[in-house]
Protein backbone atom coordinates (compact mmCIF):
# COMPACT_ATOMS: atom_id res chain seq x y z
CA UNK A 1 0.00 0.00 0.00
CA UNK A 2 1.36 3.44 -0.53
CA UNK A 3 1.95 5.65 2.10
CA UNK A 4 -0.92 8.19 1.16
CA UNK A 5 -3.39 5.37 1.22
CA UNK A 6 -3.12 6.54 4.98
CA UNK A 7 -4.36 9.54 4.81
CA UNK A 8 -8.09 10.38 5.42
CA UNK A 9 -9.79 10.85 1.95
CA UNK A 10 -10.27 14.34 2.14
CA UNK A 11 -7.15 15.07 2.97
CA UNK A 12 -5.43 12.59 0.39
CA UNK A 13 -7.66 14.38 -2.29
CA UNK A 14 -6.71 18.36 -0.92
CA UNK A 15 -3.05 16.83 -1.11
CA UNK A 16 -3.21 15.95 -4.80
CA UNK A 17 -5.16 19.03 -5.78
CA UNK A 18 -2.42 20.88 -4.77
CA UNK A 19 0.35 19.00 -6.46
CA UNK A 20 -1.58 19.06 -9.69
CA UNK A 21 -3.12 22.93 -9.36
CA UNK A 22 -0.50 24.91 -11.37
CA UNK A 23 -0.22 22.26 -14.25
CA UNK A 24 -1.53 23.04 -17.51
CA UNK A 25 -4.25 20.08 -18.51
CA UNK A 26 -4.43 19.24 -14.80
CA UNK A 27 -7.89 18.03 -14.33
CA UNK A 28 -7.21 14.52 -16.18
CA UNK A 29 -3.80 13.38 -14.07
CA UNK A 30 -5.28 14.41 -10.92
CA UNK A 31 -8.36 12.64 -11.54
CA UNK A 32 -6.03 9.56 -12.57
CA UNK A 33 -4.17 10.21 -9.54
CA UNK A 34 -7.39 10.17 -6.97
CA UNK A 35 -8.66 6.94 -8.48
CA UNK A 36 -5.07 5.09 -8.37
CA UNK A 37 -5.13 5.74 -4.76
CA UNK A 38 -8.50 5.50 -3.70
CA UNK A 39 -10.18 2.96 -6.93
CA UNK A 40 -12.53 5.40 -7.26
CA UNK A 41 -13.25 9.22 -7.74
CA UNK A 42 -15.62 9.91 -4.73
CA UNK A 43 -18.53 12.43 -5.49
CA UNK A 44 -17.34 13.94 -2.40
CA UNK A 45 -14.36 15.28 -3.76
CA UNK A 46 -16.08 17.29 -7.16
CA UNK A 47 -16.34 20.37 -5.36
CA UNK A 48 -12.33 20.35 -4.10
CA UNK A 49 -11.25 19.49 -7.57
CA UNK A 50 -13.22 22.24 -8.72
CA UNK A 51 -12.39 24.90 -6.47
CA UNK A 52 -8.88 23.57 -6.83
CA UNK A 53 -8.49 23.46 -10.04
CA UNK A 54 -10.59 26.79 -10.53
CA UNK A 55 -13.39 24.63 -12.79
CA UNK A 56 -16.96 24.40 -12.21
CA UNK A 57 -18.16 21.39 -10.54
CA UNK A 58 -20.40 20.69 -13.58
CA UNK A 59 -17.01 20.21 -16.03
CA UNK A 60 -15.46 18.13 -13.48
CA UNK A 61 -18.52 16.13 -13.27
CA UNK A 62 -19.05 15.81 -16.95
CA UNK A 63 -15.06 14.40 -17.33
CA UNK A 64 -15.58 12.11 -14.99
CA UNK A 65 -18.80 10.90 -16.40
CA UNK A 66 -17.95 11.03 -19.72
CA UNK A 67 -14.71 8.70 -19.63
CA UNK A 68 -15.42 4.78 -18.39
CA UNK A 69 -12.69 4.04 -17.24
CA UNK A 70 -13.64 6.68 -14.05
CA UNK A 71 -15.53 5.26 -11.20
CA UNK A 72 -17.50 7.22 -9.02
CA UNK A 73 -18.22 3.91 -6.30
CA UNK A 74 -15.42 1.85 -4.20
CA UNK A 75 -14.73 -1.16 -7.07
CA UNK A 76 -15.56 -4.60 -6.00
CA UNK A 77 -12.05 -6.28 -4.81
CA UNK A 78 -11.52 -7.99 -8.02
CA UNK A 79 -12.05 -5.93 -11.42
CA UNK A 80 -12.78 -7.63 -14.53
CA UNK A 81 -12.77 -6.30 -17.69
CA UNK A 82 -13.81 -7.78 -20.98
CA UNK A 83 -12.79 -6.84 -23.75
CA UNK A 84 -15.40 -5.76 -26.37
CA UNK A 85 -13.31 -4.55 -29.02
CA UNK A 86 -13.94 -5.55 -32.89
CA UNK A 87 -11.04 -8.11 -32.77
CA UNK A 88 -12.10 -9.58 -29.45
CA UNK A 89 -16.05 -9.41 -30.76
CA UNK A 90 -14.83 -11.72 -33.65
CA UNK A 91 -13.10 -13.98 -31.44
CA UNK A 92 -16.03 -14.30 -28.85
CA UNK A 93 -16.25 -11.70 -26.36
CA UNK A 94 -19.71 -10.78 -25.97
CA UNK A 95 -20.02 -14.83 -25.46
CA UNK A 96 -17.35 -14.26 -22.68
CA UNK A 97 -19.29 -10.89 -21.70
CA UNK A 98 -22.37 -12.83 -20.90
CA UNK A 99 -20.87 -15.92 -18.94
CA UNK A 100 -19.22 -13.00 -17.10
CA UNK A 101 -22.54 -11.46 -16.10
CA UNK A 102 -24.13 -14.84 -14.61
CA UNK A 103 -19.97 -15.99 -12.90
CA UNK A 104 -20.19 -12.53 -11.07
CA UNK A 105 -23.52 -11.92 -10.89
CA UNK A 106 -23.38 -8.07 -11.76
CA UNK A 107 -24.01 -6.13 -14.75
CA UNK A 108 -21.58 -4.56 -16.84
CA UNK A 109 -20.53 -1.29 -15.00
CA UNK A 110 -21.72 -2.92 -11.53
CA UNK A 111 -20.21 -4.19 -8.60
CA UNK A 112 -21.82 -7.79 -7.18
CA UNK A 113 -23.70 -7.99 -4.04
CA UNK A 114 -21.30 -9.55 -1.79
CA UNK A 115 -18.62 -6.71 -2.92
CA UNK A 116 -16.23 -8.98 -5.01
CA UNK A 117 -16.38 -8.74 -8.54
CA UNK A 118 -17.03 -5.48 -10.44
CA UNK A 119 -17.38 -5.69 -14.30
CA UNK A 120 -16.26 -3.37 -16.75
CA UNK A 121 -15.88 -3.18 -20.42
CA UNK A 122 -12.65 -2.64 -21.93
CA UNK A 123 -12.55 -1.42 -25.30
CA UNK A 124 -9.00 -2.84 -26.38
CA UNK A 125 -6.57 -4.16 -24.45
CA UNK A 126 -3.70 -4.39 -27.08
CA UNK A 127 -3.65 -8.22 -27.20
CA UNK A 128 -5.96 -8.04 -30.56
CA UNK A 129 -3.31 -10.99 -32.42
CA UNK A 130 -4.53 -13.66 -29.21
CA UNK A 131 -8.56 -12.50 -28.82
CA UNK A 132 -10.65 -12.40 -26.81
CA UNK A 133 -8.93 -11.07 -24.28
CA UNK A 134 -9.64 -10.11 -20.52
CA UNK A 135 -8.27 -8.18 -17.42
CA UNK A 136 -8.65 -9.06 -13.63
CA UNK A 137 -6.87 -6.38 -11.60
CA UNK A 138 -3.57 -5.61 -13.47
CA UNK A 139 -2.93 -8.83 -15.16
CA UNK A 140 -3.92 -9.38 -18.49
CA UNK A 141 -5.52 -12.61 -19.93
CA UNK A 142 -5.36 -13.68 -23.67
CA UNK A 143 -7.07 -16.61 -25.70
CA UNK A 144 -9.69 -16.31 -23.12
CA UNK A 145 -12.42 -19.00 -23.88
CA UNK A 146 -15.61 -19.85 -21.87
CA UNK A 147 -13.58 -22.54 -19.84
CA UNK A 148 -10.86 -20.80 -19.29
CA UNK A 149 -12.64 -18.10 -18.04
CA UNK A 150 -15.11 -19.89 -15.47
CA UNK A 151 -11.23 -21.39 -14.24
CA UNK A 152 -9.88 -17.72 -13.50
CA UNK A 153 -13.09 -16.71 -11.57
CA UNK A 154 -13.22 -19.72 -9.55
CA UNK A 155 -9.38 -18.97 -8.73
CA UNK A 156 -10.38 -15.34 -7.09
CA UNK A 157 -12.90 -17.50 -5.06
CA UNK A 158 -10.12 -18.77 -2.66
CA UNK A 159 -7.96 -15.29 -2.71
CA UNK A 160 -9.15 -13.17 0.62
Amino acid sequence: MNSTQALPEQALIQQLVQQHADEPGALLPLLHDIQDKLGFIPASSVAAIAEGLNLSRAEVHGVITYYHHFRSTAPGKHVIQVCRAEACQSCGSEELWALAEKLLGCNGHETSANGMYSLEPVYCLGLCASSPAVQIGDKLHSRVNQAKLTRLVKSLESVA
